[in-house]
């Protein structure tokens, strides 16, 4: 006679940037409940598009796990809408016609694996339903940091206390985000700049249901954003209401082994000095036009520092993720420009036309500073590496992470993004930021004071006694208690 294991089911949506961290904080649960439970972890995957990282989720789960039990089950296929404005919709869209593959699918675990808990993407709340019918505590996973959830909770409110559109806002008013700064319109997230469009509205429901879980898990630490995290808890963000409790775990960053043979990028950082480079990165779903990756190769000449770039193409048609850089074309880089960088020791230099390993590259003693889209997750692998940013917000919720990274966070270099112009960056302040990311003058100093002080935050918060590892084993433990509310976990005859 056997004690059956409860299963924490976690529910991402697809792309690498939600499934990975979504994982990893699964795997960093299991390490952390307590209470006698044993636990498991399924993942419900919804999307073909992600299989290559299930791949590897899996490899490393055999390679690594420490023994810890992580299962992956495939969804049925759904039709996706056609007639969607926006990704934000699509997504949304999806997760909703999911609802009764995850319904069969929780049902369907077998009697040896009952579900202790289901974790939600912050994209996946329509499934807070699912959970409820089923009698079954639902958490949300915030995959960004606490800035946006503070927006995403203030944000049904903010609708009808703004009468117009929010850019209409800009050099009027400021916007009030509970435990930031005045946050200027044109900082706010890309799918509510229109808030009569069907992104906003879903924006709003899902800031709206995240009242309706028993927790969210948020992807920071507390000493990163504590004025956020007590402004959320205090229930400023709704209207007086307690909010459900919060568990900051982060940062949550899963270290896959070096890649070998050396990357071609981790070999041309081998030949230059500490802290010289300046790294560019804009994300698995980034790239630039032609005219901006111009302004940014004259920028870039024009600093006076060494630079890898990883510079992608746009998509295929058909396509959403960014393709490989055509750099011979000439169309990408003014002509001449890799010639003029190049040289027998590595060059001042080197752009990548392809995928890189973004980790690796940051944590790697030369990288003196990231250009970065703010993806909140190449945010906090900056952090970890003590590596000082200037922020290039392209879509989704990065204007508000960099507003937040700059003026609340105090880990970034301002740099002048002209949203009304496609997030262009004129060359002078590629160059202006760059110099002062660099260690040009007073902001640049402070700056990297600040992420100095933030690498050692991160690293103890999550450490034995850290305040992320503290509020992991109060997510476990709550776990643990609902269990025990529910009464004795099952006995299953082997």
């Amino acid at each position: 006679m056997a004690m059956a294991t409860r299963t924490i089911v976690l529910l991402p949506v697809w792309g690498a940037g939600h499934l990975m961290p979504m994982l990893e904080a699964g795997k960093r649960l299991l390490a952390s409940s307590s209470g006698g439970h044993a636990f498991s972890v399924t993942v419900l995957q919804q999307a073909s598009e992600v299989d290559a990282h299930i791949r590897r989720a899996e490899e490393e789960v055999a390679a690594g796990g420490g023994g810890l039990d992580v299962r992956f089950h495939r969804l049925p296929a759904v039709d996706p809408p056609t007639d969607h404005q926006g990704p934000v919709e699509f997504i949304s869209r999806v997760v909703e016609l999911h609802a009764p593959n995850v319904r069969a699918a929780i049902s369907g675990l077998p009697p040896a694996s009952p579900v202790a808990a289901v974790v939600l993407d912050l994209f996946c709340t329509p499934l807070i339903d699912v959970a409820r019918d089923l009698a079954v505590p639902a958490y949300v996973y915030f995959t960004c940091n606490a800035a946006a959830l503070s927006f995403f909770l203030r944000l049904p409110a903010l609708c009808d206390e703004v009468a117009g559109e929010f850019e209409d806002m800009d050099g009027v008013a400021a916007v009030d985000i509970p435990g930031l700064p005045p946050v200027p319109p044109l900082s706010l997230p890309t799918p509510v700049m229109e808030k009569t469009k069907p992104e906003c509205a879903w924006y709003a429901y899902h800031g709206r249901r995240f009242a309706d879980a028993d927790g969210i898990v948020v992807n920071t630490a507390a000493e990163l954003e504590p004025g956020v995290l007590s402004a959320i808890a205090a229930g400023r963000c709704t209207h007086g209401n307690a909010p459900p409790p919060l568990y900051p775990i982060g940062p949550v960053i899963s270290f896959p082994p070096p890649t070998s043979p050396a990357h071609p990028c981790v070999r041309w950082l081998e030949k230059q000095p500490p802290a010289s480079v300046v790294f560019l990165c804009f994300g698995s779903a980034g790239f630039l036009t032609a005219a901006q990756a111009h302004e940014v190769a004259h920028g870039l000449q024009r600093s006076g520092h060494q630079f890898l770039w990883v510079l992608r193409g746009p998509p295929a048609p058909g396509t959403r993720s960014p393709a490989d850089a055509d750099l011979a074309g000439g169309e990408l880089l003014p002509e001449g420009f890799l010639d003029a960088v190049a040289g027998d020791d590595g060059g001042r230099g080197m752009v990548w036309p392809t995928t890189a390993p973004q980790k690796e590259i940051l944590a790697h003693a030369a990288v003196g500073g990231f250009v970065t889209h703010c993806g909140w997750n190449s945010v906090m692998e900056s952090l970890w590496c003590g590596v000082p940013m200037a922020p290039w917000p392209m879509y989704a919720e990065q204007h508000l992470n960099a507003f937040a990274m700059v003026d609340a966070m105090g880990v970034a270099v301002r740099m002048e993004v002209d949203r009304k112009r496609g997030n262009f960056v004129e060359a002078a302040e590629l160059e202006r930021a760059v110099r002062e990311m660099m260690g040009g003058g007073e902001e640049g100093r402070k700056v990297r004071e600040r992420v100095a002080a933030m690498k050692v935050a991160c690293r103890n918060a999550v450490e034995e006694g850290g305040s992320s590892a503290a509020a992991l084993r109060r997510l476990a433990g709550d776990v643990v208690s609902r269990c025990a509310m529910n009464g004795p976990t099952k006995q299953v005859f082997v």
